[in-house]
């Protein structure tokens, strides 16, 4: 997919998926538990636009993921779209542990799947 910035790496794109998002969800994490509602809203933007970005590649019809790996990344993509809305009305840590475990879950099948 790579989701990540174009710069020179030595990571394949498997890791730099999964390191953005790792990162992400330690940025919400973060921002959250420092009680900095201006960080935290940068944070879930990132995130989001992540997420989009995830939607908008599994989408395309030229993308050679399977139907169901497609599917269930972009239901995650509305999930991840919904709970960070849900947040305007205030953060909660049920929804920021939601958001961080759907990252760090993706983050780690991405992993898996580059060891195969």
């Amino acid at each position: 997919m790579n989701m990540m910035s174009t710069a020179p790496s030595s990571l394949t794109v498997f890791e730099e998926d999964a390191l953005a998002l790792t990162q992400a969800a330690l940025e919400i994490s973060r921002a959250f538990e420092s009680k900095d509602d201006k960080r935290l809203a940068s944070a879930l933007d990132k995130n989001l636009k992540l997420w989009v970005g995830i939607r908008t590649l599994v989408s395309a019809s030229d993308n050679p993921l399977p139907m169901v790996i497609k599917d269930n990344l972009i239901r995650l993509s509305s999930f991840v779209a919904q709970k960070t809305f849900e947040m305007q009305n205030g953060a909660n840590a049920k929804t920021i542990e939601s958001l961080t475990n759907t990252n760090l879950q993706i983050s780690e099948g991405l992993l898996d799947k580059r060891s195969r």
